[in-house]
């Protein structure tokens, strides 16, 4: 019996030894939709925990190329995804996934009757943006550069989900987030759709780590990602197209 029972004590061992964890780096804007992929993917691979890093895409592309442990990386926009592989620790083709455009949120019921792009320069709004070097706010200036309007926000945010949160809490009047944030706030805001962000279209790309230590995996979460269910799930999240 003590012989069987350490022979089961190994065996147990063994399978604790055997599973693994892939880190994903992804934007903000992916959470809610990745959070959702992660657990199917777990449901299909036992023995595989996926652990999520969520915030803007630069910080987490600066983070990589500090030698930051992740196996895969998933963007908001080409130009963050560019930075990481000029790091030299992404190697092979990036893959799109999805798009997402603008939108401008406020407090629900849209209490400062915003109309359109050109609103948002009114006196006295308390406007959020995303900061310039975050993908949301690359996709900002270019629409209001081209619209030739100049927007005077109290407040760039890191990460597109921040914006988010200062217009929930009441800490902001509007805000511009992707249609997939506005989305994911439900009633918590009002949305004004404003025909200029289609001068501003982010295309998402996701690619696996050169130094992954989990390299089969990483792909197989990469393929979920860009697959058939993947897309399914991103569009349910308010995700187009790549």
């Amino acid at each position: 019996m003590a012989v069987g029972a350490v022979a089961l004590a190994g065996c147990g061992a063994a399978d604790k030894s055997s599973s693994e964890t892939v880190t994903v780096f992804a934007a903000a804007s992916l959470k809610g939709v990745f959070t959702d992929l992660g657990r199917q993917f777990e449901a299909d691979h036992p023995g595989v925990n996926v652990q999520f890093s969520f915030a803007g895409s630069s910080d987490l592309a600066a983070q990589i190329n500090q030698g930051a442990p992740a196996d895969v990386f998933a963007a908001a926009d080409p130009v963050t995804m560019e930075t990481a592989v000029k790091g030299g620790r992404i190697t092979e083709a990036t893959r799109n996934f999805a798009n997402n455009v603008l939108t401008i949120v406020t407090a629900p019921g849209n209490p400062k009757h915003l109309a359109g792009l050109g609103d948002l320069t009114q006196p006295g709004l308390q406007l959020v943006v995303c900061a310039a070097p975050v993908p949301c706010g690359r996709a900002t200036k270019k629409i209001t550069d081209a619209a030739g309007i100049a927007l005077k926000p109290v407040s760039e945010e890191a990460a597109v989900t921040d914006v988010l949160t200062k217009v929930t809490t009441g800490q902001a009047d509007a805000g511009l987030v992707y249609v997939t944030d506005a989305t994911s706030a439900g009633a918590k805001v009002s949305t004004v759709a404003f025909p200029e962000a289609a001068a501003a279209v982010n295309t998402y790309p996701i690619a696996v780590l050169r130094d992954t230590p989990h390299g089969a995996s990483a792909h197989a979460f990469e393929d979920l990602v860009t697959g058939p269910k993947g897309r399914a799930a991103l569009q349910g999240a308010g995700f187009g197209a790549p």
